[in-house]
């Protein structure tokens, strides 16, 4: 290896004419450093190696860098370079060291550790190569302190970046753990506080009440229907509509109170003191005006929503607060069984309703399984020939212990909770089994079956029918699925496209509370449409009702436009019957002709009606005739 040039060659350095003779001895030091900074740096390796520390590749390679950096600083200034340039780059490579120790890339004392060692190959370097090129042991010395101040700057240096990155990672550890607390505490979508924080902010204003004998009281926004827009409009537009109410909320909740996301549809504020002057019921009622305003839809047009909201009020002390906000929930629930845009303040009652309710759940969860569910067909008739041409099933439940349920006591629990999918499948195969057992009989009828807006919420509901028609054998033309207006509209453009499946089947559609939801002339011409069921509010009362007929009429007349059957509910009295027949409605059902029938009771009805209709025919033409006179 190359250890310097012989003395009796001159260096080129253009310093070496004019300087004195020690400076120029200095000078060729320095070059000589410089060749065998390689050297060096292997050197140090060695020496790291032969101990048995070393580190990653990477940080390794990173440390050798530096030392490589340092050496060629080092002996530039010694080469006569500028003493602070040559100083700064050595201290600015050392300052990795440090950066490396704060993060703890590298150990702090193997840092350490290799500066020390650079000072002694370097000083080993200088030596070998002094004794080489014959310089001078007073240059040597001038040489040996260069490096040792290099190295006592260095190792300042490396300290202070040390202590900076040490703070620089404190600093940003605690911005780290503010941010996990953050996180922790507050709802993601929202920022608002969430059902932890919540509960804190509620022990402390209970504190806060004790201490100067004032009223606290938790409201509780649940917002109408949410799960089934969110389901229509997709997750995107249901959070971006969540934030949105989050910001109205806010705009009219007092400095002095919280407001708080406890769950996917569901905010509570917590209000005291001067808040409640006027009582909670004014807090509810500006929190129902915030909301009362449409929001609009991203990506809609034009396009709006008008959302309601259930609130229930908890006011006074309790326990815990984990209890006042669960006696705001249970008023909440009171309060979106009287309806939309309700408020209801909790009473002792209540709790027991609420757990009245959770035990007709679990009931209700094992019953398809347990064999409590039954159905019973109410017979629907063609309204011109008297003749009954079909049934509609209906679900009704045998709870052990309490008899039969209600189905608004359970439906709507069995949408809520999901369990109308599969109960609804069930339905559906039992149905069009019975069916094609009573037309093997001779009875030309055909059935129609309720569907949930959660069972048309996937293909899946598809595959249901034609395993229906298949295990039962039942023609799909004798297959009618009734679906309300408001769930055509939960996912209007997936609901079309499955419907138009099933209507290729040779199933028929009909939409059932036609005239209750979003009637409208393009929605029947979306959707594959063969029957309207009239609502029973329109029947009720029909012939004390002129607007009533006149509606009557106009969805009749709708119908026959259309080509589209027309099939009037509730019919309970004569003259209601004698007034849909003056009107020309197609079909007709309602207690007048039958209630809800078991089985076997249906099978009797069918066979002991008159084939041909022609007595009840007779009975209705006088009645028939006044009601049309009475329409003239």
């Amino acid at each position: 290896m190359d250890r310097g040039a012989p003395h009796d060659q001159p260096d080129t350095h253009p310093d070496v004419l004019t300087e004195d003779p020690a400076v120029q001895d200095l000078h060729r030091l320095g070059h000589a450093l410089r060749r065998r900074s390689t050297e060096v740096v292997e050197e140090i390796v060695r020496l790291t190696q032969a101990k048995g520390t070393d580190v990653d590749g990477v940080i390794r390679s990173s440390l050798e860098g530096v030392g490589n950096s340092a050496t060629e600083a080092v002996a530039m200034w010694m080469a006569g370079g500028d003493p602070w340039a040559g100083s700064g780059t050595a201290t600015q490579a050392w300052d990795t060291f440090g950066t490396l120790a704060a993060h703890k890339a590298a150990p702090l004392d193997e840092v350490t550790k290799r500066c020390l060692r650079w000072r002694d190959v370097v000083g080993v370097v200088l030596r070998d190569s002094a004794t080489t090129m014959e310089i001078p042991a007073d240059v040597l010395a001038t040489a040996l302190a260069m490096t040792q101040k290099t190295l006592d700057v260095t190792l300042v240096r490396m300290c202070a970046a040390f202590e900076r990155e040490r703070e620089h990672t404190g600093e940003e550890l605690e911005r780290r753990q503010q941010e996990l607390a953050f996180m922790a505490t507050h709802d993601q979508l929202t920022g608002l506080p969430n059902k932890t924080l919540i509960l804190d902010r509620a022990e402390q204003m209970f504190s806060r009440a004790r201490r100067r004998q004032t009223p606290v009281a938790a409201l509780l926004i649940d917002i109408d229907n949410f799960t089934n827009i969110k389901d229509t409009l997709g997750d995107t537009a249901g959070d971006e509509l969540v934030r949105a109410v989050a910001a109205r909320l806010e705009g009219v909740v007092r400095d002095a109170d919280a407001l708080g996301r406890v769950g996917p549809d569901d905010f509570v504020v917590l209000a005291e003191g001067l808040s409640l002057a006027a009582g909670p019921e004014l807090i509810a009622e500006r929190l129902h005006e915030a909301l009362r305003a449409p929001f609009p839809l991203a990506g809609e047009g034009e396009s709006e929503l008008t959302l309601t909201a259930s609130i229930g009020i908890a006011t006074g002390e309790r326990s815990c607060a984990a209890d006042l906000l669960r006696d705001a929930d249970i008023a909440m629930h009171s309060a979106r069984c009287e309806g939309s845009s309700c408020y209801v303040t909790f009473e002792s009652g209540m709790q027991d309703v609420m757990q009245a309710r959770l035990a007709l759940e679990m009931d209700l969860r094992g019953a398809l399984q347990r064999q409590e569910f039954f159905l019973v067909y109410q017979p629907t008739f063609d309204l011109r020939r008297m003749i009954p041409t079909g049934v509609e099933t209906l679900l009704r439940w045998r709870r052990p212990g309490h008899g039969v349920v209600a189905p608004n006591d359970f439906i709507p629990l069995l949408e809520e909770t999901g369990l109308i999918v599969q109960v609804g499948n069930w339905v559906l195969q039992q149905a069009c089994m019975q069916t094609a057992i009573w037309r093997g009989q001779g009875y030309a009828i055909n059935v129609a079956v309720n569907v949930s807006g959660r069972q048309l919420d996937g293909d899946q509901f598809v595959h249901d029918v034609k395993g229906a028609l298949a295990l039962s054998g039942l023609p799909a033309s004798a297959l009618t699925l009734e679906i309300t207006e408001t769930t055509l509209m939960r996912n209007a453009e997936d609901t079309a496209k499955r419907l138009h499946t099933l209507k290729n089947l040779g199933v028929r559609i009909a939409i059932d509370d036609f005239g209750t939801g979003y009637s409208s002339l393009a929605h029947l011409q979306r959707f594959p449409v063969n029957s309207l069921k009239i609502d029973r509010s329109f029947v009720s009362n029909l012939a004390d009702n002129r607007e009533g007929q006149t509606l009557i009429n106009t969805l009749v007349q709708l119908g026959q436009a259309l080509s589209i059957e027309t099939l009037a509910e509730g019919i309970e009295r004569e003259h209601e019957l004698a007034l849909l027949q003056a009107q020309k409605c197609d079909s007709g059902q309602g207690f007048l002709f039958a209630k809800p029938l078991e089985a076997s009771d249906t099978a009797s009805f069918l066979a002991n009606w008159p084939r041909d209709g022609t007595a009840v025919m007779n009975r209705n033409s006088l009645l028939a005739d006044s009601a049309l006179a009475l329409l003239l």
